[in-house]
Order: structure tokens, then sequence, then C-alpha cells
């Protein structure tokens, strides 16, 4: 199974992917090519897309059952411990990876000296 969900990308790389995809809603293909065709595909699908974003996610023999691959997304693919995952970026552009702050936090201020 594969799956390719473009975003803001040209009408014509949507007609291309009909070809061999289903267009189950707009933007979003849906289909079973086999591994060389969907690696042709998404070749296209790079090339042709232009200031848009893609994102393909087919099956494979994984621990998950599946693996993606995007194209000019924000989200980050990260691998961890095997397993693929996706960091968002954060809303105020500091990085995530920041140390946390020394002492205690304000909620277990809270529980141990009270509301007061």
């Amino acid at each position: 199974m594969t799956v390719i969900v473009l975003t803001n990308c040209p009408a014509g790389l949507r007609g291309f992917l009909t070809r061999w995809l289903l267009e189950i809603s707009a933007g979003v293909f849906i289909g079973n090519p086999s591994a060389r065709i969907r690696d042709l595909l998404w070749d296209e699908v790079q090339q042709y897309a232009g200031q848009g974003r893609a994102l393909l996610a087919h099956t494979t023999n994984s621990e998950q059952g599946f693996t993606f691959r995007t194209h000019d997304h924000a989200w980050q693919l990260v691998d961890h411990e095997g397993l693929s995952l996706i960091r968002r970026p954060s809303q105020n552009g500091t990085s995530s990876t920041s140390a946390p702050k020394k002492g205690w936090s304000n909620a277990s201020k809270r529980r141990r000296f009270g509301k007061g």
C-alpha cells in the first residue's frame, strides 16, 4: 500500500499521479504500485513539487510495518531505536532539545505548599 499526500503542488503533478494512484481526497493519493514504480513516482514528485510539500508513506517489512519520506516538510524524520518518528518544530522557534530549567515546577510547588 502506498499513500502520497501533496500540499500546495501544481495541478499537473496531481494529474500525473492519477495515472497510477487513486485520488481519494484533494491531494491524497492511494494505491499499490510495485516498489520500482513507487520510487519512480516519488522522484517525479520531488522534481515537480515546486514550492509544495509532499509526504510518501508505504508498507515495508519493519517493526512498524510502514515507512515514510518527506519533501520540503517542516517536520523532521527521526530514527529512534529503529522506529521512525516525526519531530514537529516548536511554535516559539526555540529548540526542543534544550536542557530543562532548574528548580521546582509551578505545579509541584502548588502540590507541596498548597494553592496559596
